[in-house]
């Protein structure tokens, strides 16, 4: 979620498309934010959450349903504006620190990419910015989207070109909602045919999406 500073209006996949989803079914949307993708997880398998749009990861599908695929964005590093860092190939170093999001995706999966660099788990993306301000971390791997918007707050920061994989973001539903999957699935095609969803990527501002991947 972001806030357009122009019209402190809230943007965001999740955000807008989970506002259009609840107009198709006729009721309101209610938000609820959380820190981590982790908590939203942990929040639909109880019950306090309907709709979000995340990484439709094989771990998660235990706990969720998903949709098709609905945009797929690239997952990169983050380096601070004072970093000797260029390539990605120049990571996998003694001494360096590459930052995840606590629970994400990226912890469980880094670990096994690098032989000589460390993983060290921030506990939110806020939390990451500073440690990265202050040295602690000398890079930050998770998806583009969230290092381009990491990097606005981090004057000469940088995106390294390269990525390391892709994340398939598909909308979440909780188990137990099989009949509504179909009502779903239509509903991803739509926005995928209709510009819909190329509009909300742009008011979000959303940088380094591409086409759904299969």
């Amino acid at each position: 979620m972001v806030v357009d500073p122009a019209s402190k209006q809230s943007h965001g996949l999740t955000y807008d498309l989970g506002q259009e989803f609840a107009k198709r079914l006729k009721v309101p949307a209610e938000y609820v934010t959380f820190q981590r993708v982790a908590d939203v997880i942990s929040a639909m398998k109880n019950g306090e959450v309907d709709f979000t749009v995340t990484n439709a990861t094989p771990t998660r599908a235990n706990d969720v349903s998903f949709s098709p695929t609905l945009v797929s964005v690239e997952l990169g590093y983050l380096v601070p504006a004072n970093s000797s860092i260029t390539r990605a190939d120049e990571i996998d170093r003694p001494g360096i620190r590459i930052g995840v999001t606590k629970g994400s995706t990226s912890e469980r999966t880094l670990p096994a990419k690098f032989k000589n660099a460390s993983i060290v788990a921030a506990e939110n993306v806020k939390v990451a910015v500073e440690m990265l301000s202050r040295g602690e971390l000398d890079t930050y791997a998770t998806n583009k989207p969230t290092l381009f918007e990491m990097s606005d707050s981090m004057p000469g920061a940088r995106v390294l070109d390269e990525n390391w994989g892709l994340e398939h973001m598909a909308i979440a539903i909780p188990k137990g909602r099989e009949q509504g999957r179909p009502f779903v699935g239509s509903f991803v095609q739509e926005v995928q045919t209709s510009g819909l969803l190329e509009r909300i990527q742009q008011e979000a501002g959303l940088r380094g999406a591409i086409k759904a991947q299969p």
